[in-house]
């Protein structure tokens, strides 16, 4: 949930409906403005995208591939997953 209390309009917004607002003003705003959003959010993007300094995601990653590697999970190939798409979209 959001709490923003200057702006009912946006206080009603989906979280969908702001993501799309937030990336309409991004592809217009000048530099500027988007060096000082890059900086308000930069810790919080890298926590993100750094995913191999986050401990328990490897960890789930190590334990889900020692899963495969051992034969406890099966496993999809990139072929499996792309036939299952085509054949979800026809």
């Amino acid at each position: 949930m959001f709490y923003v209390f200057y702006d009912q309009h946006l206080f009603n917004m989906t979280a969908a409906a702001i993501r799309d607002r937030l990336y309409d003003y991004i592809r217009v705003a000048d530099d500027k403005k988007i060096k000082a959003i890059y900086m308000m959010l930069e810790d919080e993007i890298a926590e993100e995208t750094e995913w191999w300094n986050n401990a328990a995601f490897v960890a789930e990653l190590e334990k889900e591939y020692a899963a495969w590697e051992s034969g406890k999970d099966k496993g999809y190939s990139f072929a499996d997953v792309k036939a299952e798409i085509v054949r979800a979209r026809s």
